[in-house]
């Protein structure tokens, strides 16, 4: 069933097995991993069906650097279905060596391996209707596709491994009719869990704490609790939580809210092809199922040991759309409905750069010198982006003068001073608001830096063109767009130690016996990959433990 809490009396106290907070891909994941376990399980979520100011409000925050750092409360949903409701569908594993402990790289490590997701990364590409989990160009595609680049020989990249779209679904819109007609799991709207109450030894949580915007108060317990918040919300339910432990729930050691990552991600470079048009496929192939996929350069983990650099992985691109100097209509189109488009993908289609009027008008120029580029455009988008269930993922762009940029995604290193803390200030609801001072560093920029260098060399050895980068430009393009997206990693890391950790290989709260978190807050790495399907693997993983002998309370 799904109710609204606004209907519930004050004082209430709701009782059930299990607790989840959080109706976005983790929450909802879980919940239908757990429809037919047998037990009661309570599902809460701070929003409704639609997008709500008041609610999203809640979310409003500070940042210590603004041009590195969005706003808390964008790139998020407080509502059912969470940030699914505005995400691009992009879904990837992550890689083997993303779980290792790296030398080179600082506080890496995760408990569990590739090896402990893998029974659960299938069902999860399904949930999140990604097809089949074949991301491979040999797996996906039994007859051979075009290649990438045709010519191209690297010993440090390969260009066999896909990215795979979701359409992209909104998990609410997708999954809701099936939550509301199990019986033994309830959805309560309008729920913000406000507080976390542990018992007198501060061991186990006793209660949630729950109110609504319109002024109800009332209480949750359950045998186990599960918050599937996002990273940064996480991090402030924990802090806030401070009755029995001063610092917040798991945080003895000061670590909730440290090692917050994203994602380093900008568009870089020109790769000129000396090979002719048909040698270069940057588009997407679709599968026997329908399902768009793309390939893309991806460092080898031999290469990134043998560098002593993270994770990356790079996509052909068209030229930077700000610069009226590409002399194509499509793109100077775009740059004029910036005003409509929205901020998520705005910002990383032009970030915040200033633009002269004479830019604009040659924009205007641009866009009246190809009025059939422009048509033909428009109608690509309309038909298989706006009107298709499965919408077509991206900006794709062929270059007639075989020349492209290059666009970028990269591991971020665990920084422990990078981080989220409490504010003073408060939400209508009386919870601290959050303040975000994500930071990167010098390893950052070289992972892409020397990255960059290994392709300009490999492009040249294969003698299919040239890939020209300006190297003193690489902090500053990586840092153009500031963090990448709603990609909030890191905050309530998972490891063995409860000194260098916050939650176990099972993802419960140290010391805290009944609390666990379904969430990209518990990954002690990034990776290259976009955190959402590992995020869904992760709790179903988590739904099969609360399901097992060892979690009787």
């Amino acid at each position: 069933m799904i109710a609204s809490a606004n209907d519930l009396p004050d004082g209430h106290c709701l009782d059930a097995d299990i607790c989840i907070v959080g109706a976005g891909a983790a929450g909802i994941a879980m919940a239908m991993e757990l429809i037919d376990s047998g037990r009661d399980v309570l599902l809460l979520e701070s929003g409704g069906f639609d997008d709500d100011p008041g609610t999203q409000a809640l979310y409003a925050g500070s940042v210590a650097d603004e041009r590195l750092h969005s706003p808390p409360d964008r790139y998020r949903q407080r509502r059912f279905g969470g940030s699914t409701t505005i995400w691009g569908g992009r879904c990837m594993p992550f890689d083997a060596i993303d779980f290792a402990v790296r030398d080179y790289l600082p506080h890496s490590g995760w408990p569990i391996g590739l090896g402990d997701l893998m029974p659960y990364y299938p069902k999860a590409n399904r949930l999140c209707e990604a097809g089949d989990f074949a991301y491979t160009v040999a797996e996906a595609f039994p007859v051979p596709t075009r290649p990438m680049m045709d010519g191209f020989a690297s010993a440090h990249f390969t260009t066999d491994t896909l990215e795979r779209f979701s359409c992209p679904t909104d998990f609410g819109a997708r999954y809701g009719h099936k939550l509301r007609a199990a019986t033994a799991l309830r959805v309560l709207l309008h729920a913000n869990v406000t507080a976390i109450r542990l018992d007198p030894a501060g061991e186990r949580v006793d209660t949630l704490e729950v109110r609504t915007l319109s002024g109800r108060r009332f209480t949750a317990r359950a045998r186990h609790c599960v918050l599937a918040t996002g990273g940064l919300e996480v991090a402030r339910l924990l802090l806030a939580s401070r009755d029995r432990h001063p610092k917040g729930i798991g945080n003895g050691h000061d670590l909730v809210g440290r090692y917050y990552m994203c994602h380093v991600a900008g568009t870089i470079g020109t790769l000129r092809f000396t090979t002719p048009l048909a040698a270069v496929h940057h588009g997407y192939d679709i599968s026997a199922e329908g399902i768009y996929c793309r390939r893309r350069l991806a460092l080898t983990a031999q290469t990134q040991r043998a560098q002593g650099i993270g994770n990356f992985i790079a996509r052909l691109h068209h030229p930077r759309i700000t610069d009226p100097a590409h002399r194509n209509a499509v793109l100077s189109l775009l740059f004029l409905a910036r005003p409509f488009i929205p901020y998520e993908y705005a910002k990383r289609l032009h970030g915040d750069e200033q633009v002269a009027a004479r830019a604009w008008l040659a924009h205007v120029r641009n866009v009246l010198s190809g009025p059939l580029d422009v048509l033909r455009f428009a109608w690509h988008m309309l038909r298989d982006r706006k009107l298709a269930e499965r919408k077509f993922p991206s900006i794709v762009i062929r270059s007639r003068a075989n020349m492209y940029s290059l666009d970028f995604h990269a591991e971020q290193q665990p920084n422990p001073a990078s981080r989220v803390t409490l504010a003073r200030d408060v939400d209508a609801l009386g919870m601290p608001r959050l303040h975000v001072d994500w930071r990167y560093t010098e390893g950052d920029v070289q992972t892409v830096r020397r990255a960059l260098e290994l392709l300009a060399e490999d492009v040249r050895a294969s003698g299919i063109g040239r890939f020209d980068f300006d190297t003193a430009s690489v902090e500053r393009e990586m840092t153009r767009y500031g963090a990448y997206g709603g990609h909030h990693i890191g905050t309530a890391r998972m490891g063995a130690d409860p000194r260098t950790s916050v939650v176990d290989a099972d993802c419960r709260v140290h010391g805290v016996g009944n609390l666990f978190i379904a969430s990209a807050a518990v990954f002690p790495t990034s990776s290259q990959a976009n955190p959402t399907l590992t995020v869904v693997a992760l709790a179903l993983r988590l739904a099969n433990h609360l399901q097992g002998p060892g979690a009787k309370a």
